[in-house]
């Protein structure tokens, strides 16, 4: 009836997608897909038409998707893609698992992926984006991942095959991410808890962790390595750019930069996709005007802007 391929999951047509976003703004999705489990998830883009295209989602924490919504099946893993092993000094997790549910299970094991708990998320995004704070990365401790292709196959690739760099990762056109092994360094469980336990309090001391934001809205203008990793030579943060150029608590519509932190973007009530996109292109213009400098945008940006 739909034309799409039989599925054991949940298919579900000209599905609003705001929910689904921690920036809650969207327009639908044409389609959206939730697998029961990898077999189901293989099955499907091996059978659906390859013109149709796919976009996967995770928990929407980086995320704006534009008020018309994604003409494509959008696919989000749910409960059969968030388990969590330790096998030694290898942890193997879920691409739905969130970071920092991964991040404490990984201690409790004794084993060092700290820097994952304050990053929002879940793990297929963070693989993808290449996440990273407190001067760790994904890149540092990524051995593998599993995905499923455009075609419908099942492949484990090694972290060199991603060339992994600052918020940016090489992933084959439209794979999907299912599970990651990462390779952690020892760790006293006690010790890492109150490591953990200390960034939380500095992350909730200096972000608006309390508001409805997608983490940092664009990238911080220096150079990087390419493991993501900052070069120190040029020390310089896009909050300080933008409060130079007197964006702090700048608003618009019902987006709003952050007077807390002015990096990031957040939906004051009731705004759309529109206010918060407009309003960080603003910020880059200002930003331009007062210092040379060209932001790039963190945030995914994904979808059509509305038919008039």
């Amino acid at each position: 009836m739909s034309g799409l391929p039989e599925t054991r999951g949940v298919l579900t047509p000209n599905r609003p997608l705001a929910d689904l976003t921690w920036l809650r703004v969207g327009g639908p999705a044409d389609w959206l897909f939730q697998p029961a489990d990898e077999a189901d998830l293989a099955q499907f883009l091996a059978a659906l038409d390859p013109a149709i295209p796919v976009f996967p989602m995770g928990v929407g924490s980086n995320l704006i998707v534009r008020d018309g919504g994604i003409r494509a099946v959008v696919i989000r893993l749910g409960r059969g893609f968030n388990g969590i092993e330790v096998h030694g000094d290898r942890v193997i997790a879920g691409a739905a698992a969130l970071d920092g549910h991964v991040a404490r299970r990984a201690a409790e094991a004794g084993r060092d992926l700290t820097f994952l708990r304050t990053i929002p998320g879940s793990i297929g995004g963070a693989v993808r984006m290449n996440a990273g704070c407190y001067g760790s990365y994904v890149a540092d401790v990524l051995e593998a991942v599993r995905v499923v292709t455009r075609s419908g196959e099942a492949v484990t690739l090694p972290a060199a095959a991603l060339n992994l760099r600052y918020r940016q990762s090489d992933l084959p056109e439209g794979a999907v991410i299912v599970s990651a092994t990462f390779r952690a360094a020892e760790g006293e469980p006690a010790a890492l808890e109150a490591r953990m336990a200390e960034q939380i309090a500095r992350r909730d001391a200096s972000q608006p962790t309390k508001e409805r934001s997608a983490g940092s809205t664009f990238r911080n203008p220096a150079g990087f390595s390419s493991t993501g990793r900052a070069d120190d030579t040029h020390e310089l943060k896009a909050w300080k750019v933008i409060d130079d150029a007197g964006m702090r608590g700048a608003r618009l519509g019902g987006a709003q930069m952050s007077t807390m932190h002015s990096n990031f973007l957040i939906n004051a009530g009731g705004a759309t996709a529109a206010d918060l996109e407009n309003l960080g292109e603003e910020v880059r213009k200002k930003v331009y005007q007062s210092s040379g400098i060209t932001l790039e945008w963190e945030i995914m940006r994904v979808g059509e802007y509305p038919r008039e």
